[in-house]
């Protein structure tokens, strides 16, 4: 059994066996492997975001929490090349961290045999890019993290007339427009809603303040002339 048969194996077998515990000595009898393996298939699987907790003791070990997983998921090599494509044509912008690592997830869950299909899959597809491409900023990770955890966000902002203002902001929506990224949000400083350009944005932190749930109607009157839609999933 190679690496990437035996990580989802692993993952099945916890899986299975949960909320039962299972020790690296018996998971290494089970694969034909040392107990050392185990240890280090384990971290790598941890690092990947998979929810494996360990007790130490004689009657520790290794416990994965199904209510923060999901059933096997079978994607073809078609498939996984096609969210691939999708995500590669969206690769600047919020969440583009996130969506490199769902990719990596989604290729660590397939046979080998589909991840060779799909590698040479997606070796026959081309996206075509302009010689001269125009500048992309991408999204600063505070932002996303503001937008995720509903926080008030400190931003340094350089306007259109060159005028440098520090703002509090709840942000509500991020928004790709004609110049690239925006977030819509409520700004405090003015007490109104406000569309800030991301490439715009020079400094920004996370407050501990948490921002008051708002609509996406009640600020769509600041954005002119532009059709904003949610992404579908």
């Amino acid at each position: 059994m190679n690496r990437t048969d035996r990580l989802y194996a692993l993952v099945e077998e916890l899986r299975a066996c949960a909320p039962r515990r299972r020790s690296a000595r018996e998971l290494a009898s089970l694969y034909e492997v040392s107990a050392r393996t185990i240890e280090r298939d384990i971290g790598a699987l941890q690092e990947a975001g998979v929810p494996i907790y360990a007790d130490a003791g004689r009657a520790g070990g290794y416990t994965l929490d199904k209510s923060l997983t999901l059933p096997p998921l079978n994607f073809s090599p078609a498939e996984a090349v096609a969210l691939a494509v999708a995500l590669r044509q969206a690769s600047v912008g919020p969440f583009q961290g996130a969506a490199r690592s769902a990719v990596q997830k989604i290729v660590a869950a397939m046979p080998e045999r589909d991840v060779i299909a799909a590698r040479d899959l997606a070796g026959r597809v081309r996206l075509l890019e302009p010689v001269a491409a125009p500048p992309t900023v991408p999204v600063p990770s505070v932002i996303e993290q503001a937008v995720v955890a509903r926080r008030v966000l400190w931003i340094c902002y350089l306007d259109r007339d060159e005028n440098l203002t520090e703002r509090d902001v709840e942000p509500v929506v991020f928004m790709a427009g004609p110049s690239g990224w925006y977030l819509v949000g409520w700004c405090r400083a003015r007490d109104a809603a406000r569309c800030f350009r991301v490439d715009r944005i020079q400094h920004a932190e996370v407050t501990c303040v948490t921002a008051p749930p708002r609509a996406f109607e009640e600020i769509a009157p600041c954005i002119p002339d532009l059709v904003a839609r949610t992404p579908v999933l």
